[in-house]
């Protein structure tokens, strides 16, 4: 079996909890909705979709710090309840590996290269990116409505 150069990295779980006691705090940007439809809800802290009736908090997220031009906050979720992060191994999720783009950052957070995922093959295109030693890490977005997913470092 062949040991990938990657690991997941999903969404800290101090991120998480932060925005669970944001959300029963009421806090204005952060929304509880109920999932009303499969794959409709992924949850970035343990990487899964979530069922049917459950709550999830909807916040904005910055995968890339404020003062980069690459910087933007985009709407993520999260379960309402806690929830066991995804461990950060070189195994992509499951839930994810169609209709998704990685983008490859350098050091200082400036985009390098993007690539859409196809033949729902993620480890091939991860590794082609991570062939260019330019690129530090890879965060992974929705292709369709270009929310942040989970990011990908080398290990």
């Amino acid at each position: 079996m062949k040991t990938s150069n990657f690991q997941i990295v999903p969404l800290r779980t101090e991120i998480a909890e932060a925005a669970r006691r944001a959300a029963a705090a009421g806090v204005s940007d952060h929304a509880v909705i109920t999932a009303d439809s499969p794959n409709g809800f992924p949850c970035r802290h343990c990487l899964r979709w979530a069922q049917l009736g459950e709550r999830m908090i909807l916040f904005p997220y910055a995968s890339i710090p404020p003062g980069h031009p690459y910087s933007e906050s985009g709407p993520i979720f999260v379960h309402a309840e806690p929830c066991e992060r995804y461990k950060e191994t070189g195994e992509f999720p499951a839930n994810f590996r169609k209709h998704r783009v990685f983008r490859g950052y350098n050091a200082n957070f400036n985009m390098i290269d993007a690539e859409v995922v196809k033949d729902s093959e993620p480890e091939v295109m991860i590794e082609k990116l991570l062939q260019n030693p330019e690129i530090a890490f890879v965060d992974t977005r929705s292709v369709t409505r270009g929310c942040y997913t989970f990011r990908i470092e080398r290990v």
